[in-house]
């Protein structure tokens, strides 16, 4: 076997070795399964009015980075919004993935619930709510910190970080589930915006 010939072949077992990591690297499907379960979609402003969402970890529609996914740190990006209408009270953030159901639901990944209004930002890496504001549930239980993407091998998802800014803070116990959460908030929603992340794993898990 010549050298040319012996370095082809290296070549191609090499790329297919590395075919997985491409497929990783796919976008979302066009179709989102979850699309009509999504919160921004479910809880409508009195008015129409909407809030810009953004994040200094990734732009609109952007790579989220694997830091803040819990492949590797599971670290919170940080999310800025403008400031809702007149009469808000607090915000509530959603963050749901699009593209994976679990009991018949788009996964729900993380909620905060009350933040006051004056608050428009949510520092990257924060460990605890903002004073006055408290975690909400997510899929596992009542009262959960940040759960970043765990996207699995395959397409990317499109991960919703959903913004709402209520007329009213949620009295009472914090809901114990998301069916709770949108019934509190059903009705006092004056402003909504959403940034989407793509998630994705990374070579390693595939």
């Amino acid at each position: 076997m010549s050298a040319r010939f012996r370095l082809l072949a290296i070549s191609a077992i090499l790329g297919a070795a590395v075919a997985p990591v491409a497929y990783s690297q796919e976008p979302p499907p066009a179709t989102q399964v979850g699309a009509s379960q999504l919160a921004l979609l479910n809880l409508s402003p009195s008015n129409g009015a909407s809030l810009t969402v953004t994040s200094p970890a990734f732009a609109s529609d952007g790579d989220i980075p694997f830091e803040n996914t819990q492949y590797r740190g599971n670290i919170f990006p940080g999310l800025s919004w403008t400031a809702g209408p007149a009469g808000t009270m607090c915000y509530v953030v959603i963050l749901q993935d699009g593209d994976a159901m679990s009991r018949g639901a788009p996964i729900f990944h993380w909620s905060m619930l009350n933040i006051p209004a004056g608050v428009t930002t949510l520092p990257s890496a924060v460990n605890t709510p903002p004073e006055g504001a408290e975690y909400g549930p997510n899929i596992r239980a009542a009262s959960q910190p940040y759960m970043g993407p765990h996207t699995p091998p395959g397409p990317k998802h499109r991960y919703h970080f959903q913004v709402f800014a209520l007329d009213r803070t949620i009295p009472g116990a914090a809901p114990a589930n998301y069916t709770e959460l949108v019934d509190a908030m059903k009705g006092h929603v004056l402003a909504s915006g959403e940034l989407i992340g793509l998630g994705q794993a990374p070579p390693a898990a595939h």
